[in-house]
């Protein structure tokens, strides 16, 4: 029994990190925000090696893992830098900031029902959505004008029909 429990608990680390990343972001608090999303970056990745490895895969555990990376590397990051960065761009930024969310819930939504074992179509959304709070690291560092084309280019490399090997 606790080994089917187990990688769902993670996955809901993965979710409750997320959150706090929202928290964190209302907060101004963009540093922590970013580390939220990194470290629920790990637990995104521990979940399904686990369910793997107890043999408990389930279809309710990959729908769990699902909503928790929309949380966590769709909505998260797409808040954080709209509040960090784009919100200097008024309506342009919010739109842009609700694009990423958008995109990767298709992402999402296509990666469960393509179930390719060998590839990912689209960069992963956990990618895409740490790599984006990655980036606030560098605020200081970069043009402004970077973010919202960054914002473009991994919205759309999230829906795109690239072909990427799973490792």
């Amino acid at each position: 029994m606790l080994k089917q429990v187990v990688p769902n608990l993670i996955t809901l680390t993965n979710l409750s990190l997320g959150i706090a990343a929202l928290c964190f972001t209302m907060e101004a608090q963009y540093r922590e925000a970013s580390l939220t999303i990194l470290m629920a970056m790990v637990f995104d990745g521990l979940d399904g090696r686990l369910a793997r490895r107890f043999k408990t895969t389930s279809d309710f555990g990959k729908e769990l893992d699902s909503l928790a990376d929309l949380v966590s590397f769709g909505v998260a990051p797409a808040l954080l830098v709209y509040a960090a960065v784009l919100c200097r761009y008024g309506l342009w930024g919010f739109c842009l900031a609700i694009f990423f969310a958008l995109c990767g819930a298709i992402r999402l939504a296509r990666f469960n029902i393509l179930n390719c074992q060998t590839h990912f179509v689209g960069i992963p959304i956990t990618f895409a959505g740490s790599f984006l709070a990655f980036s606030i690291f560098f605020k200081q560092c970069l043009i402004i004008y970077v973010y919202p084309l960054l914002v473009v280019l991994l919205s759309i490399l999230m829906i795109s029909n690239f072909k990427l090997p799973k490792l």
